[in-house]
């Protein structure tokens, strides 16, 4: 995920900010940001961590849905399904559920 090429001292963005910004709205990849050889953060543009913090919610709920299915909590999708039509029916009568 990240290349040498994405490592940089926080001074460098400090001096250049608009050249960072620049290029981290490009190529919609992160950078470490470095104090004394250290990483010590890491920024990107506003998009691309929307769409990481979408994708990690969506992993989580996929992860909590295998859980239950493993531990027996979950239903099957023809249950499921059929729970969800009778209460649309009951809702919405002339819908046709």
């Amino acid at each position: 995920m990240f290349t040498i090429d994405s490592i940089r001292p926080v001074s460098d963005f400090s001096r250049k900010p608009a050249e960072h910004i620049k290029r981290l709205k490009k190529t919609g990849k992160p950078e470490i940001l470095t104090v004394n050889g250290k990483a010590e953060l890491v920024i990107q543009d506003a998009k691309s961590y929307e769409e990481m913090a979408s994708l990690l919610h969506s992993l989580k709920q996929i992860a909590q849905s295998k859980q239950e299915h493993d531990t027996g909590k979950g239903s099957s999708a023809k249950k499921a399904f059929s729970r969800l039509s009778k209460k649309l029916s009951a809702q919405y009568p002339h819908a046709g559920f």
